[in-house]
């Protein structure tokens, strides 16, 4: 009956088995047999070795530590207004990078476009006066649960080639992009053009480890170090690499993703003519009244209200069609 969020949803059990196969003496930090088989891993995943994956507790750590890779104090970094790095991550971009400023471009569904990018970087003056632009963001799935094809990626990664950006992608709902667009992960990424990669599990079954992937080897370097002086280093990392190993093992990630994404189309047919955005991945955005949102409530489900007559509803990996099928009919009864 609890659709707010899937940050809450139950741990896969498979990440629990990891887990307890972790629980015994290794090197600390990230020495250990589980951290040092990530690269390979996810090399394989990405069909590329020129990459370096480091493990995150958190989200907003693999973003801000990808962003200070990329950004200098002194300069800027381009994303959607209604990023998760612009509203909801309470200034770390900025903490982390020591002080660099984001630039805000516009986009349907909270998608950049190569036109609203140049918008607001032909915007800039390029001398001393003002923050130079450093990188470009993207969050693919976005906040409204849009999703980027390749080829919308690859024009957002030309533009940033052409202007010297890097090129950072939140991807907290990567796998339910990939799984929504059936592109490979590479075509999603570094051959698009990207750089550096969040790449989310917690929300996708995960407990608490986020990869991030960096697909230029040498931003790795100082980013240890980066990870370490931010609090980030845990003393048992092979807890952490452990979840984000049992997550790739037959492409389990790749079912979770699946699962929430056919459980948010179910909602969207029930939805109509309700939809404010067309349903992409696990996340559906509808018009509801107070009434109406009352209504559901009084039912027993729960869910996040999103601005005046809007709601957001979020389907995990573990919700199943059963459990999902009341909610909509009660949408459709509305």
């Amino acid at each position: 009956m609890r659709f707010f969020s899937d940050n809450a949803a139950p741990v896969h059990p498979a990440v629990l088995r990891a887990l307890a196969d972790a629980d015994r003496l290794d090197t600390a930090y990230d020495g250990d047999r589980w951290s040092k088989a990530l690269d390979a891993r996810f090399a394989a995943l990405f069909e590329t070795e020129s990459l370096r994956v480091l493990w995150v507790p958190s989200g907003t750590a693999a973003n801000c530590l990808a962003l200070a890779a990329l950004c200098p104090p002194h300069g800027a970094v381009l994303c959607h207004r209604d990023s998760h790095i612009q509203n909801d991550e309470c200034g770390a971009p900025e903490f982390f990078t020591h002080g660099a400023k984001l630039l805000l471009a516009e986009g349907a569904g909270a998608k950049l476009t190569p036109e609203s990018a140049a918008a607001v970087l032909d915007l800039q003056r390029y001398d001393v006066h003002q923050q130079r632009p450093h990188a470009l963001s993207i969050t693919n799935a976005t906040e409204y649960g849009r999703v980027y094809a390749p080829a919308e990626v690859a024009a957002l990664g030309s533009l940033a080639a052409a202007r010297g950006l890097g090129f950072h992608m939140d991807g907290a709902r990567f796998a339910n992009a990939v799984v929504s667009t059936g592109a490979s992960p590479a075509d999603l990424t570094w051959r698009a053009g990207v750089d550096a990669l969040s790449f989310g599990f917690v929300k996708n079954g995960g407990m608490n480890a986020e990869a991030l992937v960096f697909f230029r080897p040498e931003l790795a370097e100082e980013t240890l170090f980066r990870r370490k002086r931010a609090g980030h280093l845990l003393s048992k990392g092979r807890y952490l690499a452990a979840q984000l190993l049992a997550m790739l093992d037959g492409d389990l990630w790749r079912d979770c993703a699946r699962a929430s994404n056919a459980g948010a189309a179910l909602l969207a047919e029930a939805a109509g003519e309700r939809l404010v955005h067309p349903v992409e991945a696990n996340e559906v955005f509808l018009r509801v009244t107070p009434a109406e949102a009352a209504r559901l409530r009084s039912l027993g489900f729960d869910f996040y209200d999103w601005g005046p007559g809007e709601a957001r509803l979020v389907i995990s990996w573990d919700q199943r069609a059963e459990d999902i099928r009341p909610l909509a009919e009660a949408i459709a009864a509305l």
